[in-house]
C-alpha cells in the first residue's frame, strides 16, 4: 500500500481549493482497509474516506489520512424477466454507472444522470434528483466494519433511508466503509418525467418514445444548462438541502409570498425549494472576490479560482441567516464540511 505524505487535494475535490492532507492512500481492495484500520501504525490518525470529492468542503488542511475510495467493478449478480441486480464497486463513478445502465436499457437511475461523485457515496445520503432517489432502486450494500474488520451486508430496511439521509450519516457514521452497492434495475421501467423540466425538455428534443437513454439525456441537458462545470468553476453542486416544513406553516408563507413553490409530501409536510428562498433573498449571482453564488442556480456556491473553504463556509452561514430572517425557515448544508 502506497502512502503519500503532504499530498495536495486540489484535483481530488470539486471546489478545487488548494488544501493538503498529512497522508493519502488509495483503496482498491478490502485488504488495504485492513492495513489502515487494523495496524497500530495508523490507528491514532484521523481518517476520511474520499470518493469523487463532490460533496465536501475543506475549510483547512486535513491533519490525518485521506483514503481515496477506488474499489472498481460492475457485475450482474441476479437476473429475471423483470429486473437485474447489478453490483457496483464503491469507487465506480456514479454518472458513468448511470450511462452503463441506460446503455443496457435498464431503468431506474436515468433521472440521476450527471450527479457527480462515486457509487459508494450515493446511499450514504440517499442521493436524488428529478423525483427519484437511490432508495427507489437500492437492493443492498456491503460495508467494512472498522471495529472488527468484517464485511457486513445491509439491506434496504437496514439503511433507514430518508431525505438525503441514511444510518451512515447518523448512528453508523465513521463505523463502516461502504465497499459495494447492489441496485435493482428494471428491464420494463416506469418512467418519471413529471418533476422539473424533464417533460418540456423531452418535447424540445422531439422525443416520441420514452427510454432510459432519452430521459438521461434530457436530465443532462437540464443540468448542463443550470450548473457550472467543476473543472471550470469550483463547486460542489447543491450546497443546501431543500427544507421540509409543516403544511400549516407553508400555507402561512404562501399567504405572505404567493409565488412560493412547494411540493406536498403527505398530509403533514411540504418540501420547499431552497434555491427559490435563496434567490428571493438576493443571493443569486453574488460575488465577493473569488467566492460567490452561481448566477444560474442559487443553490450552488462557487470558487472562481483562489477562494478558501472558510470563506465559502462564512458565505453559507450568511445565506442561512438571511433566509431565516425573511422566511423563518432553516436551510441546512447538504455538503459535508470538513474542519
Amino acid at each position: 500500500m502506497l502512502i503519500e505524505d503532504n499530498f495536495s487535494l486540489k484535483n481530488y475535490h470539486t471546489f478545487r481549493m488548494e488544501v493538503r492532507t498529512q497522508m493519502m492512500t488509495r483503496i482498491t481492495e478490502i485488504e488495504a482497509l485492513n492495513e489502515v484500520y487494523q495496524s497500530a501504525r495508523y490507528q491514532s490518525l484521523k481518517k476520511l474516506i474520499l470518493g469523487g470529492g463532490s460533496n465536501v468542503l475543506f475549510t483547512r488542511n486535513f491533519l490525518g489520512m485521506i483514503l481515496r475510495m477506488e474499489i472498481s467493478g460492475i457485475e450482474v449478480v441476479k437476473e429475471d424477466d423483470q429486473s437485474m441486480i447489478v453490483s457496483f464497486g464503491a469507487g465506480e463513478n456514479w454518472h458513468q454507472s448511470v450511462l452503463w445502465a441506460v446503455n443496457q436499457g435498464l431503468g431506474g437511475i436515468e433521472n440521476l444522470a450527471l450527479i457527480p461523485g462515486t457509487i459508494g457515496a450515493a446511499p450514504m445520503q440517499n442521493i436524488g434528483a428529478y423525483g427519484v432517489e437511490i432508495k427507489d432502486v437500492f437492493h443492498s450494500l456491503e460495508a467494512y466494519e472498522i471495529e472488527t474488520g468484517e464485511v457486513v451486508k445491509f439491506y434496504h430496511e437496514d439503511c433507514k433511508f430518508g431525505y438525503r439521509y441514511s444510518v451512515f450519516k447518523s448512528s453508523h457514521k465513521n463505523k463502516y466503509v461502504i465497499t459495494k452497492v447492489n441496485l435493482k434495475l428494471s428491464k420494463k421501467p416506469e418512467y418519471n418525467i413529471t418533476y422539473g423540466n424533464i417533460k418540456s425538455t423531452l418535447e424540445q428534443m422531439g422525443v416520441e418514445e420514452l427510454s432510459p437513454q432519452v430521459i438521461s439525456q434530457a436530465v443532462m441537458n437540464i443540468r448542463q444548462s443550470k450548473l457550472p462545470d467543476p473543472m471550470v468553476i469550483g463547486n460542489a453542486g447543491s450546497f443546501f438541502k431543500n427544507p421540509i416544513i409543516e403544511n400549516e406553516y407553508f400555507d402561512a408563507l404562501r399567504a405572505a409570498f404567493e409565488d412560493i413553490p412547494g411540493y406536498r409530501l403527505d398530509g403533514k409536510f411540504t418540501k420547499v425549494p431552497a434555491a427559490w428562498l435563496i434567490d428571493q433573498c438576493g443571493w443569486k449571482g453574488y460575488r465577493d472576490g473569488d467566492i460567490g453564488v452561481h448566477d444560474k442556480q442559487a443553490l450552488v456556491l462557487v470558487n472562481h479560482g483562489k477562494g478558501q473553504g472558510q470563506e465559502i463556509l462564512m458565505l453559507s452561514q450568511r445565506i442561512q441567516e438571511s433566509v431565516y430572517k425573511k422566511f423563518g425557515v432553516e436551510i441546512d448544508p447538504e455538503v459535508n464540511i470538513i474542519s
